[in-house]
């Protein structure tokens, strides 16, 4: 899948450049040996290059799993001053407008993909020429395209609330200078659709790793359906993926996040990335196919000798002493959350490491789950990280199952207790930190188990807005402003879309 989405990338450019050269109503560009929309969607092949296409823009969305950590109470922006990555330093802030460079990058890539899904799904029953391709898997493969449409809208309607929606066609610059947003509620109401025609469509088990598959389908519906609150729907849907029995905690919670653990048993949804072609624009530092976060959370100016495995960064993305002190004692995942660099260093003297200091908000913690290994870019090294992010983990599927059971109008408090012991067995080892809790302090408990489960992975400022709990959690936070983010200035500017209260 990784090495397949690369060979996409020039033909995802050509498909997507509209010439602007008219000379006749009958001119024929073919005449000139241009490359026009008629030449493509001929065959089978076609279909499923361009749907390949549809996921490149996932990977282009890093920056989502930073902001969802930096606006929260888990991580600080980091950096070497006060102006280093200054769109993340105005979100740690609190500070941050319309101008934003970070948000506006999100919102440009979130609706390349649903340009790339629509055009798909435009030609659907017929090619640009009119004519049916029709070929076995064609149904299945535009699932993956519902399911990936539904996702770009998630991302969009969770940063900035009501958003544009359209989906009967790939938009051109005119059309969408013309297109007002729709409340969320109808976004919504589009994502649910998407991904249950997904569900309907997809196979259980893809050949090629890293393809969505049926369970990643009703995974992710389960998680829109509690945004919303709709907890009987999520109960519903989340149980299905769990009495599937198709997957499992693994007993080593760290090994998830090295190379060797990618797209294992616990993995529902990874967005893949890759360094096999690398990349060296720094013009487009995230449009390549590496994770260019991994780059970011790395520890500044580090040297080791030895078996010391980790490269250096810009550290950028520290973890919280808040955080850190949210663990209890004997808990797993905090070291393999979190690197305590001082602590690893004096426990391992023969390493001779050295490193810079981060000079803007040192919390002397960086992230261990994305910190930049030896050995795993290529390229620009700072461009080409190949770690998958892994945004559905079973885990996670169990935590939403148990506050969907909690929540539900039957409660049923022992399911809820039994998905959410499974997750603390795996981090304690034992059945001594079993929760027996119900009503609201099992709630409670769950929402607290999400933010030790799921820490440095991009879901805490999000389950803090929805849970109602981020105005306590959050230093400068506003009720009624910032539960959202601002609508990038251009898109204000040249589609005259209204700007969210409070920017």
């Amino acid at each position: 899948m990784k090495q397949l989405i690369i060979k996409t990338t020039l033909i995802a450019g050509l498909l997507f450049t509209q010439s602007s050269c008219k000379k006749w109503l009958d001119y024929n560009p073919r005449e000139d040996f241009q490359i026009t929309e008629l030449d493509y969607l001929a065959s089978e092949s076609d279909y499923r290059t361009m749907a390949v296409s549809v996921y490149s823009p996932l990977q282009w969305l890093n920056q989502a799993v930073v902001v969802g950590e930096v606006a929260s109470d888990n991580s600080v922006s980091g950096g070497e001053n006060a102006s280093d990555v200054l769109s993340l330093q105005q979100i740690d802030d609190y500070s941050h407008t319309a101008n934003n460079s970070t948000l506006a990058e999100l919102w440009k890539s979130a609706y390349e993909g649903i340009n790339r899904a629509n055009y798909m799904t435009q030609y659907k029953a017929a090619n640009p020429s009119g004519k049916s391709v029709d070929f076995a898997g064609k149904e299945a493969l535009y699932g993956e395209v519902h399911f990936l449409r539904a996702y770009y809208y998630f991302t969009l309607v969770k940063f900035f609330g009501d958003v544009p929606l359209f989906v009967d066609k790939r938009l051109g610059l005119s059309e969408s200078a013309s297109l007002g947003r729709s409340p969320k509620g109808d976004v919504y109401r589009q994502i649910e659709a998407d991904l249950n025609a997904a569900i309907s469509a997809l196979p259980a088990v893809q050949v090629q790793k890293g393809r969505i598959t049926k369970y990643a389908a009703q995974s992710l519906l389960g998680k829109v359906y509690l945004y919303q609150k709709k907890y009987n729907e999520a109960a519903t849907v989340l149980e299905s993926v769990i009495n599937a029995n198709a997957f499992s905690l693994v007993s080593n919670f760290a090994s998830m996040f090295l190379s060797s653990g990618e797209n294992g048993v616990e993995s529902v949804f990874e967005i893949q990335y890759s360094n096999t072609s690398p990349y060296y624009n720094w013009g487009g530092y995230n449009r390549g196919q590496g994770n260019y976060a991994v780059q970011q959370c790395g520890i500044r100016g580090l040297n080791g000798t030895g078996a010391m495995p980790y490269a250096a960064g810009w550290s950028t993305n520290l973890p919280t002493q808040n955080l850190s002190n949210a663990y209890a004692a004997g808990d797993q995942r905090k070291a393999a959350t979190i690197l305590d660099i001082e602590a690893y260093k004096a426990a391992n003297p023969s390493f001779n490491i050295t490193y810079q200091v981060a000079p803007y908000k040192n919390t002397g913690l960086y992230s261990q789950k994305y910190h930049p290994r030896k050995g795993e870019t290529s390229g620009q090294l700072e461009l080409n990280y190949l770690n998958n992010y892994r945004i559905i983990r079973y885990a996670d599927v169990l935590l939403m199952a148990a506050e969907a059971w909690n929540k539900s109008s039957t409660p049923n408090d022992t399911k809820a207790q039994g998905y959410l012991n499974q997750v603390r067995r795996r981090a304690f080892g034992n059945t001594s930190n079993d929760i027996n809790a119900s009503g609201n302090a099992l709630y409670l408990a769950i929402l607290n188990e999400r933010r030790l489960e799921l820490a440095m992975e991009g879901d805490r400022f999000f389950d803090l807005v929805r849970t109602g709990q981020a105005a306590t959690a959050i230093t400068g936070f506003t009720v009624g402003k910032h539960e959202i983010f601002p609508i990038p200035l251009e898109e204000v500017t040249i589609s005259g879309l209204t700007q969210n209260p409070g920017y």
